[in-house]
């Protein structure tokens, strides 16, 4: 928790286009995921080549804060229907089980329906391997819809309730400390 007492919010987007619609779309549904809460937003695109040194301390620094966010959105768009090496490189500096601390939610934005799947069946699994809680589904939303709040209307009908009652309980996974 901020020393508000509102849920601390991260936005990782591992689109290789700095400000991309990716962007866009993670910062929406954390806003509506917790509204009023200003997130650290990580434009992975904006690092560079800082990602493949594992010396960095912005990257380390911004590592750190991920992990220890109540929530993170986890936003990429589909690539031969997985996320991104850009989000993989940033993924990789987590230790895993105790790396990601709160609650994540992975988003992914595609060109078509045929890869729908893909951020249940990929993306997921890395982040509770991270140690992650992913209490609701994956979200998935076509590329053309990513400005439209109909694309995340259902979605969010049945994420925000769960989100907001484990981020005010500060639900932590079994054996990581609040």
């Amino acid at each position: 928790m901020s020393a508000s007492g509102a849920p601390s919010v991260a936005v990782v987007v591992g689109n290789p286009k700095p400000a991309s619609r990716t962007l866009a779309a993670a910062q929406y549904v954390a806003g509506e995921l917790t509204p009023g809460a200003e997130p650290l937003v990580v434009d992975l695109a904006t690092l560079g080549a800082a990602l493949l040194d594992w010396s960095d301390p912005e990257v380390g620094r911004l590592v750190e804060q991920v992990g220890a966010a109540d929530l993170v959105v986890v936003a990429c768009p589909t690539y031969k229907a997985t996320y991104t090496g850009l989000l993989k490189l940033f993924l990789d500096r987590f230790p895993g089980g105790t790396g990601l601390r709160g609650i994540a939610v992975p988003l992914m934005l595609g060109a078509g329906p045929a890869h729908a799947l893909a951020p249940e069946l990929t993306l997921r699994p890395v982040l509770t391997e991270l140690g992650a809680r992913v209490p609701v589904r994956a979200l998935y939303v076509l590329d053309a819809a990513h400005d439209d709040p109909a694309a995340y209307a259902d979605w969010l009908e049945v994420a925000r309730p769960t989100v907001a009652a484990l981020t005010a309980t500060n639900v932590r996974p079994t054996g990581v400390p609040a």
